[in-house]
């Protein structure tokens, strides 16, 4: 499928404009945009008025000076309370913007919607209307009372410039928020109080087909000096409009917020995870393409978890980790650890004398219990090497106390082996501790995470001495050393030549009963 980029609209590209020639002083220009946007308003009010009313120059000059002046009024007061509410957005944009980021978003994605529930706004705009009836009443010379038909007509207006004035402000804020969420610190924005699209089309389409409904009635009906038919039309546009315009917007609403809900609960699973999810698309429009991508992204997770779970069941899970956070490239490094190394005993003889199938089953069954083991001490369990096991204790994740654990895991699978709960073989076990290089090496596309050094080599020595000394564990002195108070646990073994060992290694074995 072919994905096409979005081209953002004029109506989002001037907040942008306008973030960036205004800076610190955005929140001031957005005041000074809802100002304008009540003058606008009001001016179409005053058309709408014309269409019905016969009124001169003159007339028309006063009554629309008048409506302007109760929309700046109102908006004047909404600028304020825009401001107070915008204080951590102001406080941001004039500041370090790595500070109090999760202020300023909130404080801009409540802006929208702070106005919208400020009850004093409504009443101001509900003198208002009032004051322009009664001034038009007093133009017309018509008895005060008549002021009443128009102020169905001029309320309705007042709420559509609130509407209008929460679309702007939405869009206005959104540079903003985008902004201010690239600093937030967590994944998700916080949660604040929300208008769902399902809302804001129940609102929107009645308040557009009833503006149009007037003007339509004003351009067909002949205009005079009273009130009675400007009333009346806007009325039975109001009527119309809930009758008609309330269950369309409810079947929009439906059609387009539908797909996008089910979007937004199949989110929710997937952060639950749950890759199996899919949302169907029942589209062809963007909400389809959006279906289609959040499929086809749900897939790809799914895959890439699987690719996970097939890694960790080959590489250690602490490698797995690091390597998916810092990539295949693990640059060497010096390291102080432990290196623990199990070996099968006799494993020639009795691989001769058994099917193939039976000793991989039984060297499975081995290391289905050494494995765990080795990891419950933190350990890592970094190559097969035929019948044989290398762990490390220290790398990739650093331990202080890595001759301990190491031991400890030691002591641990020497245990199962004798009490044959890891199976019929018999191991040997050995443990030096040192300093090794550590990371990765290959080539041509492979790589493997290994440890280095002589330490590795001794530890391996050291195993093959338990066959001479009969004890199934052997440490080295300087794992002795580092194991602190526990050392009196252990004695000394005499000296065996260590194939490759120029000097002897002083071995040390658990005390006997």
């Amino acid at each position: 499928m072919t994905w096409r980029v979005r081209r953002r609209g004029i109506f989002e590209g001037l907040p942008r404009a306008g973030l960036r020639l205004a800076g610190a002083r955005y929140v001031d220009a957005c005041v000074l945009g809802i100002v304008l946007n009540g003058v606008v308003v009001a001016g179409f009010g005053v058309a709408v008025v014309a269409l019905f009313v016969d009124l001169d120059a003159g007339e028309t000059v006063v009554f629309a000076a008048c409506w302007a002046a109760a929309y700046v009024v109102e908006n004047l007061v909404a600028g304020m309370h825009l401001r107070r509410v915008a204080a951590p957005v102001r406080a941001w944009l004039a500041g370090d913007r790595d500070d109090d980021a999760f202020e300023a978003w909130s404080a801009a994605a409540r802006l929208p919607l702070a106005l919208v529930r400020r009850p004093i706004l409504y009443v101001i705009g509900a003198i208002g209307s009032v004051a322009a009836g009664l001034v038009l009443a007093a133009l017309l010379e018509l008895p005060p009372r008549h002021a009443a038909l128009l102020f169905p007509v001029s309320f309705l207006l007042y709420v559509s410039s609130a509407v209008l004035r929460y679309t702007a402000l939405e869009l206005g804020m959104r540079p903003l928020l985008e902004a201010t969420g690239e600093r937030l610190s967590q994944a998700s924005p916080p949660d604040v109080a929300r208008v769902s699209l399902h809302q804001r089309l129940l609102v929107t389409i009645p308040m557009v087909t009833w503006g149009a409904g007037v003007v339509v009635a004003g351009l067909i009906t002949e205009n005079d000096r009273q009130l009675e038919t400007i009333g009346l039309a806007g009325a039975v546009s109001f009527a119309v409009s809930a009758a008609i315009s309330m269950w369309l917007s409810l079947v929009l609403a439906d059609a387009v917020s539908g797909p996008i809900t089910d979007l937004r609960d199949a989110t929710r699973r997937v952060a639950g995870g749950d890759l199996d999810v899919r949302v169907p698309v029942v589209s062809t429009d963007e909400t389809g393409e959006l279906a289609a991508s959040f499929n086809a992204m749900v897939a790809g997770l799914g895959e890439r978890e699987q690719l996970r779970e097939a890694f960790g069941a080959f590489v250690d899970p602490a490698l797995t980790e690091r390597v998916l956070a810092e990539g295949t490239d693990l640059h060497g490094e010096e390291v102080d650890l432990s290196i623990l190394f199990v070996d099968v005993r006799e494993f020639t003889t009795f691989a001769e004398g058994a099917l193939a199938h039976e000793v991989v089953a039984a060297l499975n069954e081995l290391y289905e219990r050494v494995v765990p083991a080795i990891g419950r001490h933190g350990g890592h369990a970094n190559k097969f090497i035929g019948d044989g096991l290398l762990a490390v204790f220290g790398a990739p994740v650093r331990l202080a106390d890595h001759a301990q654990r190491a031991v400890a895991a030691a002591h641990e699978v020497t245990g199962l082996v004798r009490g044959g709960r890891a199976g019929p073989l018999r191991v040997g076990v050995g443990v030096n501790s040192g300093r090794v290089v550590v990371g990765t090496i290959g080539g041509g596309g492979r790589r493997d995470f290994t440890v280095i050094g002589d330490v590795v080599n001794t530890a391996a020595r050291v195993e093959a001495a338990t066959r001479v000394t009969g004890d199934d564990l052997l440490i080295t002195e300087t794992t002795l050393r580092a194991l602190g108070p526990a050392c009196e646990d252990f004695e000394e073994r005499p000296s065996i030549p260590l194939k490759g060992k120029a000097t002897p290694v002083r071995l040390f074995a658990p005390r006997r009963p």
